[in-house]
């Protein structure tokens, strides 16, 4: 997700300033991302060169609060409607480890996908118990979470079938 898209999102909602943006944007994803205030401003200052966003007056302790524009909304709008392509997102590390781990020497490629189904199913349990009580927004950051761990935990069964076919024994 876009930090960009996120805040505009927020922002839509209503004029906010920047720690208040910070706090809702965690708090709606469950605190899975957490951000640096300085990313905040950084991307409220970009938005406004671009004419996303403007600041308003400052508040009775001297903040400034922000704003989205028409091209604001209308580019939340065009994110909100344009799929996230699978080439969009970033490389998956899991794959390049297990791909490499196939061929170095000396590595036991079994016991690097056994690491990584024990590690996985701890995330599956932590996750489960952060849903419990969340809010609609977390709940569903959190069932991503899941979905994504349980189709992580069906590729390394599909790892070791693999190997366990192959001619090629783990190294």
């Amino acid at each position: 997700m876009s930090i960009r898209h996120g805040l505009l999102a927020l922002l839509s909602q209503g004029a906010r300033y920047g720690y208040q943006l910070r706090a809702e944007f965690e708090a709606s994803t469950g605190a899975t991302w957490p951000l640096n205030i300085g990313q905040v401003y950084t991307t409220l200052a970009r938005m406004e060169r671009d004419g996303l966003v403007a600041p308003g007056e400052q508040d009775e302790q001297g903040r400034v609060v922000y704003a989205i524009t028409e091209p604001g909304r209308s580019e939340l709008e065009r994110w909100f409607s344009t799929p996230i392509a699978q080439s969009d997102r970033p490389r998956d590390e899991l794959v390049i480890k297990l791909a490499m781990a196939v061929t170095a020497p000396g590595v036991d490629v079994r016991g690097v996908v056994q690491a990584q189904r024990s590690a996985t199913m701890r995330t599956l349990q932590s996750l489960t118990r952060a849903k419990r009580g969340a809010e609609l927004p977390q709940r569903l950051v959190y069932d991503s979470m899941i979905f994504q761990a349980e189709a992580e935990q069906r590729w390394l069964d599909h790892c070791e079938a693999v190997l366990g076919a192959s001619p090629q024994e783990s190294r």
